[in-house]
C-alpha cells in the first residue's frame, strides 16, 4: 500500500534479502545446502560475540587476556546444530532435538508463521512450531541458574520466580530451571490488538514514513485447501476400439434400415 504514494503504476516488487545485489550463486541449485555453510566461521563470529558481552559485562576497561583466551566455542555441538536446523537427515530426528522435544516432523520448516488469537510469552504450545519449541527449550536449559531441587518434575512444581519447564514433551515429566528465556511475539508497533473484540487493528502510518521503511507491515494472503484434480489420458487403443463399435453400429443400424424397408414393401404390394 505504501507504494500507491510513491509510485501508483508500480505493477509489482520483488523482495529479495540483499540490499544491493544478489550474492548467493548457489540460490535454488543443488549445491544450496547444508555444505556450503562455513561452520567455522559461525564458531569465530560466537567466539567474537561471547567475548564482547563478557568485557561489556564485567564494567572494565582492561580486561584480563587470559580470562578472554578461556571463553571457547564447543565447535561440535555448532555442527551438531547445523545438522539438525538446515537439513533432513538428521533433521528434527537428530539426539540434541529429541532431548528437549518430540518433533512432529523430520525436515526442519523455517516457516515464520502468522499471528493466530491474543499475543503472549506464554503461547498455547499446539501453535508453536518444531524449531521455535526446540530453540527455547534449548536456550532455557543452556542460559538456566541452579536451582535448589533440579529433580523438580513440572509445572506445578515451577513456582519460583523465573523458573520455567523445560523437557515436558519427552518424558512427560519435565524438569524446572531458572531462565528469562521467553517467547516474545514479533510483530509490528503499528498492529494493536483489541481484547474486547479480539481482533487486530491497524494504526494509521506516520506522515513522514509514508513508505513504511522505520516499521513496515508485512501481510500474507488469505487461502483455501490446496488441491490438485488430476484427470487420466485414454490410450489411443481405446480411442480405435470406440471408433470401430461407433462404424459397426452405423452399418448394422443401415442394413436393418434396408431389411425394414424390403419387408414393408414386400408387404404393401401382397395387399
Amino acid at each position: 500500500m505504501c507504494l500507491i504514494f510513491q509510485k501508483p503504476q508500480t505493477s509489482g516488487v520483488l523482495l529479495a534479502d540483499f540490499d544491493t545485489s544478489f550474492t548467493n550463486s548457489f540460490y535454488h541449485s543443488h549445491l544450496d545446502d547444508l555444505s556450503n555453510i562455513n561452520s567455522s566461521a559461525i564458531v569465530v563470529a560466537a567466539s567474537l560475540v561471547a567475548r564482547t558481552l563478557y568485557i561489556l559485562s564485567s564494567g572494565k576497561t582492561d580486561v584480563d587476556a587470559s580470562g578472554l583466551t578461556a571463553i571457547n566455542i564447543n565447535a561440535s555441538l555448532v555442527d551438531e546444530l547445523l545438522g539438525c536446523l538446515l537439513n533432513c537427515e538428521p533433521g528434527l530426528q537428530c539426539n540434541l532435538v529429541k532431548h528437549y522435544i518430540s518433533p512432529s516432523t523430520t525436515c526442519p520448516s523455517h516457516y515464520a508463521g502468522v499471528i493466530s488469537g491474543e499475543p503472549s510469552t506464554d503461547p498455547y504450545l499446539g501453535y508453536v512450531l518444531d524449531v521455535p519449541r526446540f530453540v527455547w527449550n534449548f536456550l532455557a536449559d543452556k542460559t538456566s541458574r541452579p536451582t535448589k531441587d533440579m529433580s523438580l518434575s513440572c509445572p506445578k512444581n515451577c513456582i519460583g520466580p523465573n523458573q520455567v519447564c523445560i523437557r515436558l514433551e519427552t518424558d512427560g515429566k519435565g524438569a524446572c530451571v531458572s531462565s528469562s528465556t521467553r517467547y516474545i511475539p514479533a510483530y509490528s508497533t503499528r498492529l494493536k490488538y483489541e481484547s474486547e473484540s479480539e481482533t487486530w487493528k491497524v494504526l494509521p502510518y506516520n506522515s513522514s514514513d509514508s513508505m513504511g521503511q522505520v516499521d513496515p507491515i508485512w501481510t500474507e494472503s488469505n487461502w483455501n485447501t490446496i488441491g490438485l484434480r488430476v484427470y487420466t489420458r485414454q490410450s489411443t487403443t481405446y480411442d480405435r476400439l470406440i471408433l470401430v463399435l461407433g462404424i459397426v453400429v452405423t452399418l448394422t443400424a443401415y442394413l436393418v434400415m434396408v431389411i425394414a424397408r424390403t419387408f414393408i414393401a414386400k408387404a404393401l404390394k401382397q395387399d
